[in-house]
């Protein structure tokens, strides 16, 4: 746990070099309140010791009272720009952090999403990012403000009494030792809120995607018991970092209370003619005890907003272990920056005996695989649950990277390409189709933003898209809700069907690309698709047996090996793994 806390620590400290500037800002706004503390001290105390000592009348003291007013209102007006700096530096190390998450989400793709829970991961890019403000627009700062503020004021006390300076610094470092002997064991608590938060996240997501099966199963009154449950948990822990924050406040002011007592015992005791020493073999006036006295809170208020904000530190340590995780989500590559790819639509893509394992005691995935996909050619990927087809067309789109063997486009192998061109390349259609709030039109055109209307409309009736859409009241600028609701499944494989031939891309990985549509919307499809056989190169995932006809080779796989491969026909007339599916996938209508 030390070490855990250790390399959060740095991590959280080499991500405040992202907003440097406007921390030393900060820093340096609040060196000028601790100077203006000074001067303010300064004049008050000479403004009473003229009242009450010289008897000098209000009247003639207007320059220093305007004097006096002038460092009030600076102060306040620098107390503003402190909070305005802060919240700055800690909004921009937000920003960073939060779009390198989402670019390092992107990067790792759904090799990485599809083993995480959805609701933890919207609580990381969320409440746990915004977790890091404080420690950046306060503890920060602070840290540095808790040095430079009290040497400060301790150089304008030594002048006066050097004893007064001494007992300063001498107490100085009691409020930093109870400050981090309380904030010890909030790291941890703030830690396990967070936990609490993602898993009460992903569980309530989890509930209602799933909210008709538990209703059908009778289970959603158990759900709701279980979701008052885990509320109830992240109350009590949310109260324990509050109760923790509570305890160092009231800990760091007693301390500073008690100093603050030792420095006045000490002036009063000097007035008193109890002891003359301290400074410098002279007695301190009425103003100067006061300069003094009215120091005293300004020193230790540093170091007790240091205690304060220390909450802050242990809260963004505690995200910051789940932050690490997700913005060290290992990647296959650097995405851009690698070398081109031949030019052209002209493709052949040749995977070379791949082999890929994703651990933890689990056989491989994808073993000895070697296939060929060009231009021109339709080829079916065909096996079990778990045989690996997945993980193979996750390999094709460069998410993760072979452990042997190598992916060929061309003569260049994929591991040294540029994987952004690489996907411009590729047109995907996975099982189960993903779509975006917004109109039809809308998600279509995510396959290529710049296509005119008109170019969405072809794509959308290759797709059988505008059969149902003109039936709806606004056609393809129908609105739909995210996940596609608003559309049945198989419409909504239409759309993302419509969006994959409207990118135009010349290879085309097709993961069930007929799952949910009825025979003749699956014919009409599947011809569209035959007629970009010529300029395209085509891979299909499929157990429809009218899908796999279709294609000139199929390739069929088991615990990730191929264990067959030739044409429809060819693997018929074998009588081998092809001829025994066959008659399940003959349920796949010919």
């Amino acid at each position: 746990m030390a070490a855990e806390t250790r390399a959060c620590s740095r991590w959280l400290y080499a991500l405040g070099r992202r907003a440097a500037g406007r921390i030393g800002l900060t820093v340096a706004v609040g060196w000028l309140i601790g100077l203006a503390a000074v001067v303010q001290a300064l004049l008050l105390a000479r403004l009473i010791h003229a009242i009450v000592i010289d008897g000098r009348p209000v009247e003639t003291l207007g320059r220093e009272l305007g004097l006096l007013a002038g460092v009030l209102a600076g102060r306040a007006l620098l107390t503003g720009l402190r909070e305005i700096t802060g919240f700055a530096a800690g909004a921009r190390v937000r920003e960073a952090v939060r779009m390198e998450l989402v670019d390092r989400i992107f990067a790792a793709g759904p090799a990485f999403t599809r083993r995480e829970e959805s609701g933890a991961l919207g609580s990381v890019l969320l409440e746990q990012v915004e977790a890091l403000q404080d420690f950046y627009a306060l503890f920060l700062p602070q840290l540095a403000l808790a040095v430079l503020v009290p040497l400060t004021i301790a150089a304008a006390v030594f002048p006066v009494s050097w004893a007064a300076g001494a007992l300063l610094l001498v107490t100085a470092p009691v409020i930093p030792f109870f400050t981090v002997l309380v904030g010890m064991g909030a790291e941890s608590i703030s830690q396990r809120h967070f936990e609490s938060l993602a898993r009460m996240s992903a569980h309530f997501l989890d509930v209602l995607r799933g909210l008709a099966t538990l209703k059908l199963f009778g289970r959603s009154r158990e759900q709701g018991t279980e979701i008052a449950r885990v509320s109830a948990e992240y109350r009590r822990r949310t109260m324990s970092v509050l109760r923790v924050a509570f305890l160092s406040s009231a800990v760091l002011e007693f301390f500073a209370s008690l100093s603050i007592a030792l420095i006045a015992v000490y002036l009063g005791m000097g007035f008193l003619g109890y002891f003359q020493f301290g400074a410098y073999g002279r007695p301190l006036t009425l103003a100067d005890g006061l300069f003094v006295l009215l120091l005293a809170p300004e020193f230790y208020l540093p170091l007790r907003e240091l205690g304060a904000h220390y909450h802050a530190r242990a809260q963004a340590i505690g995200a910051a272990a789940r932050l690490r995780a997700v913005a060290e989500a290992p990647v296959t590559a650097t995405a851009a920056g690698g070398r081109p790819l031949p030019a052209g639509r002209e493709l052949r893509v040749r995977c070379v005996d791949l082999e890929f394992g994703y651990g933890e005691g689990r056989p491989p995935a994808v073993l000895g695989v070697s296939l060929e996909l060009r231009t021109g050619k339709s080829v079916a990927l065909v096996g079990g649950s778990g045989a690996g087809k997945s993980t193979l067309l996750f390999l094709l789109m460069g998410f993760l990277r072979p452990q042997r063997g190598e992916i060929r486009v061309g003569e260049l192998s994929l591991a040294q390409a540029d994987l952004l061109a690489w996907r411009r390349k590729i047109g995907w259609l996975g099982q189960n189709p993903v779509l975006f709030s917004g109109s039809i039109a809308d998600n279509i055109r995510l396959g290529r933003p710049e296509a005119s209307p008109e170019e969405i409309r072809e794509a959308a009736g290759r797709a059988g898209v505008l059969e149902f859409a003109r039936q709806l009241p606004e056609g393809l600028e129908t609105h739909v809700s995210e996940l596609g609701g608003g559309l049945s499944r198989g419409q909504a494989q239409r759309v993302a069907l419509a969006r994959a031939l409207l990118r135009d891309a010349p290879l085309l990985l097709l993961d069930e690309p007929t799952a949910g549509l009825d025979a003749e919307t699956e014919r009409r499809v599947m011809d569209a698709v035959d007629r970009l056989r010529e300029s395209h190169a085509i891979l299909t995932v499929t157990h429809r047996l009218a899908d796999i006809l279709r294609a000139d080779r199929v390739y069929v796989m088991e615990a990730g090996r191929i264990v067959e491969e030739g044409s429809p026909a060819e693997l018929d007339a074998a009588r081998g793994v092809f001829h025994r599916l066959r008659r399940p996938l003959a349920g796949g209508r010919a």
